[in-house]
């Protein structure tokens, strides 16, 4: 296993074998040395996944299959990921190293000290090296600072963009120096309600969980073995002090999932208040989704022949 910059995990044993989708992941036990607080568990209201378990092995196929016949086809071999600890950027890497294996793969972690905290900082390095994934930790503050020598002052949203930006610059910035392709990490929920920055989280070459839901990332998760400390801590972008995305949305994930499958199937929002879902929930709903549009699309061309 190559080393990392940092001897945070020098407790860690390092894996004999890389794992299979089927295998379980297990992470460490910690030394006393070492203080962790405990995940943040999420009530147990999981819905119903539009995918079922006996389809999630042709999902993760499919996903295989996909990410390889990409790289193949740009014609190029390494891919570099952005692991913060969540589930999203967990599965994703999981994915990625099934697809090209291990040594085409390269983690950085990228956290805002004082910010980020140790368990997901921890999760996402004993993810890397159990997966025998080269990782690199680089801190983001040094970055940040120097925006707030700017002629102006930044907003606070601006400086909360910044951080998003700012990671996918250094994500870039090893792409182009070791030709690789830059992963993305955001799912269906969150690219629908433009749910992520503009040019940043939501900026990769490829969204390899993007027709997921959240509820079938989690489903997807369990399936390839990831360990339920992924699975079981609130989400969050941590772009801020206790910041996650449920709270800052205002609704659950559960909620948002339910909604956005009945407007893929054509349901109006008279028709989803009809049918006993929340007058409030579907209004927001809708309207992220209408003013987060552009978020997804190039920049508008003005044309003039």
């Amino acid at each position: 296993m190559k080393t990392t910059q940092s001897n945070l995990f020098d407790f860690v044993e390092e894996p004999k074998e890389p794992s299979t989708h089927t295998e379980a992941i297990k992470l460490p036990k910690l030394t006393k040395k070492i203080e962790v607080p405990k995940p943040k568990v999420i009530k147990k209201t999981t819905p119903t996944p539009l995918i079922p378990h006996k389809s999630m092995h042709n999902t993760y196929t499919k996903i295989i299959a996909s990410i390889q016949r990409y790289f193949k086809e740009a014609q190029i071999e390494n891919a570099v990921i952005g692991v913060s600890g969540g589930v999203d950027s967990a599965l994703c890497l999981k994915l990625v190293v099934d697809a090209l294996g291990a040594e085409h793969v390269t983690g950085i972690t990228m956290p805002e000290k004082g910010v980020s905290s140790d368990e997901n900082l921890l999760h996402a390095r004993t993810l890397c090296q159990f997966l025998n994934v080269n990782y690199y930790n680089v801190p983001i503050n040094k970055y940040l600072t120097d925006f707030l020598a700017l002629p102006w002052k930044p907003s606070d949203l601006a400086q909360i963009n910044t951080k998003a930006r700012v990671r996918m610059v250094i994500l870039y910035n090893f792409a182009n120096s070791r030709n690789s392709l830059v992963i993305g990490t955001s799912n269906k929920s969150e690219l629908a309600l433009g749910y992520g920055t503009k040019y940043g989280d939501l900026a990769a070459d490829l969204e390899i969980i993007g027709d997921l839901f959240k509820d079938e990332v989690y489903k997807l998760a369990e399936h390839v073995g990831l360990p339920n400390e992924f699975i079981e801590k609130a989400p969050s972008a941590e772009l801020y002090n206790g910041q996650t995305d449920e709270t800052e949305l205002g609704m659950t994930y559960r909620e948002i999932d339910i909604v956005l499958r009945k407007m893929e199937e054509g349901l109006t929002k008279e028709e989803l208040i009809g049918k006993g879902i929340s007058p409030n929930i579907v209004h927001k709903v809708f309207r992220l989704y209408e003013i987060n549009k552009h978020k997804l699309n190039p920049p508008y061309l003005i044309r003039v022949k």
